[in-house]
């Protein structure tokens, strides 16, 4: 369940975020620690890889606001780190980023007899998902794509 003050929070640290070249990606108030955690992930929109300069930075402004705002009037530790990679692929962004990677695909039904297919990533567009297998051109209907993330396996 997310905590009550997360949309607020939220708020507060997107365009701080968008200021730094950063978006915020999650955040989580873990009230379970003594002090509290608030922990904030953040990506770089202008490079593949959001380092630990662009985590301080956004720590401190991200402070500064919420300092000045008392959203949270109680002692706590404010955590900004970047997300890691994840192994799902979502945004435009995440299809661009891990292109000529291998990826696994499912399909809500059957296209050309299969529902997972593995490949590695060509692109994205508003009708397909484009693979490689072996070096062959393999287009999906985007419209059946229901899960596409990083995989590890050899195309078929």
């Amino acid at each position: 369940m997310v905590h009550p003050l997360i949309p607020q929070v939220l708020e507060l640290a997107a365009p701080v975020a968008q200021e730094l070249g950063l978006e915020v990606v999650e955040a989580v108030f873990h009230t379970n620690q003594s002090p509290p955690v608030l922990r904030i992930d953040v990506r770089s929109l202008e490079n593949e890889d959001t380092g630990l300069d662009d985590c301080e930075k956004m720590s401190q402004a991200l402070e500064a606001v919420l300092d000045t705002t008392d959203v949270i009037p109680d002692t706590y530790v404010l955590e900004v780190s970047s997300p890691g990679v994840s192994a799902g692929l979502e945004t435009d962004r995440d299809f661009v980023v891990f292109k000529g990677f291998m990826v696994e695909v499912a399909l809500s039904e059957a296209h050309k007899g299969k529902q997972l297919w593995v490949g590695q990533l060509v692109r994205r567009d508003d009708d397909a998902v484009v693979l490689s297998q072996k070096g062959k051109a393999i287009t999906l209907p985007r419209h059946l794509v229901t899960k596409a993330e990083l995989s590890d396996q050899s195309p078929d």
